[in-house]
């Protein structure tokens, strides 16, 4: 399947109507299929299509039935289903709506109406997904909020208590912003805060590891399956490329920065708190500010 295309999984019992709505939207669309209801859950939560259509009239397990399933599920609820169907009672729609299918398509197939019925809500999921992933981002720095931030911990903190891995977190604080802010302008606290929240995200190698801004000058980073001994190598790696790196900004101006960041690290158990876990280190990030900043503080 061509990965830059919208993904369709198309479920009827009729090899027929698969082969001709294959044909219809196979140009601009990948294709999964599948034959009846229990199939088409178990393809939806395997490859996670952005749009269902769904046959009505299915033996053993029809569409309404499949429906309900799908919305049960909750990692392919969300997916948009369009029915399809020869039914067109009110009852029917009034039935399919009161599922939450997303619209209709009648037999036999009008191909225009068919693409653009798709289209349409082609079109609705990719906006819901735009206005989802800005909602998600900081958008003086582009890294993620601190919503998204909230959303990846619960993730990687239920993952971390299933595979019994350790969890680490890095609080990060840009030592004395508001004399920044104070002598050069918020224009140039900003410049600064792009720069560095650019220069500490490269710092990270891992393609698991997760940076965010927290807001204001602070800043995490997550890292999962991570010791404490190995954040703390990460934690002193940012520390010093930000130490090393001299900031430019308007007007010829350069500045210097440090950060200061506290660490902290566990393997999570069912009982563990992520309020806990945020707060401890937060409190050593407190504590390398009192001890003159610049320098990374880990206290289990």
């Amino acid at each position: 399947m061509e990965a830059n295309k919208n993904s369709l999984l198309i479920v009827d019992d009729e090899k027929s109507n698969l082969k001709v709505l294959t044909h219809i939207l196979g140009s601009e669309y990948s294709i999964y299929t599948a034959s009846n209801g229990v199939d088409a859950v178990e393809k939806a939560k395997n490859y996670k299509p952005d749009l269902i259509l769904l046959d009505i009239l299915m033996p053993e397990m029809d569409g309404y039935e499949t429906l309900s399933e799908i919305k049960k599920s909750g990692d392919i609820k969300n997916i948009p289903v369009i029915f399809i169907t020869g039914l067109d009672s009110d009852e029917d729609e009034e039935k399919g709506l009161s599922l939450e299918a997303v619209d209709y398509i009648t037999k036999p197939f009008s191909p225009i109406v068919v693409k653009l019925r798709v289209r349409n809500q082609i079109q609705i999921i990719t906006q819901m997904r735009t206005i989802e992933r800005l909602s998600m981002i900081d958008q003086l720095t582009n890294l993620p909020n601190r919503r998204f931030f909230d959303e990846r911990l619960e993730m990687e903190w239920k993952q971390a208590i299933r595979e019994k891995t350790n969890i680490s977190l890095l609080m990060i604080d840009l030592d004395h912003f508001k004399g920044i802010n104070d002598k050069y302008g918020h224009q140039q606290g900003d410049l600064v805060l792009r720069a560095f929240s650019d220069l500490f995200h490269k710092s990270l190698k891992r393609p698991g590891d997760f940076s965010a801004r927290w807001g204001g000058e602070e800043f995490v980073v997550l890292l999962p399956n991570t010791s404490a001994e190995g954040a703390v190598e990460i934690a002193e790696i940012i520390r010093k490329n930000v130490e090393d790196h001299l900031i430019q900004c308007d007007n010829g101006i350069q500045i210097k920065t440090t950060i200061s960041i506290g660490v902290n690290s566990l393997t999570p158990v069912t009982d563990s708190s992520i309020d806990a876990f945020i707060s401890n280190a937060d409190k050593n990030l407190y504590s390398a500010k009192q001890a003159g900043r610049n320098r990374v503080i880990y206290n289990s």
